[in-house]
């Protein structure tokens, strides 16, 4: 099982960076690949980033590539995403998921979700 629990959402201003954490406190971690989506009010969830289960591999959406990077460790079972030169655009509830198909931008390749964490970009 399971239990992923976001953290270090908040507000901050255009160009400015946050990190945010996803730590699991189940026992399956290093078994999942994991990912990060986002959903801005009104849209539908949307695919961030997402990164295999060894940590050595990970993908990005093209909206945020060259500015976000995932990483894992899995000794700490957490999953982070350190996100660089943020746009008001990037508003919007962070989610982090865990599924056993990397490479997937579909939320239904997931199978656990966080309850999510908000992000907040000023002009």
């Amino acid at each position: 099982q399971v239990q992923l629990v976001e953290s270090g959402g908040g507000l901050v201003q255009a160009g400015g960076s946050l990190r945010l954490s996803c730590a699991d406190s189940g026992r399956s971690f290093s078994r999942y690949a994991m990912a990060w989506f986002r959903q801005a009010p009104g849209l539908d969830r949307e695919f961030v980033a997402a990164i295999s289960l060894s940590g050595i591999s990970a993908f990005y959406s093209d909206s945020v590539k060259e500015r976000f990077t995932i990483s894992r460790d899995n000794a700490k079972k957490t999953v982070y995403m350190q996100m660089n030169s943020l746009k008001p655009e990037d508003t919007a509830v962070y989610y982090c998921a865990a599924g056993s198909s990397y490479r997937s931008t579909f939320e239904t390749d997931y199978d656990y979700w966080g309850q999510g964490t908000q992000v907040t970009v000023s002009s």
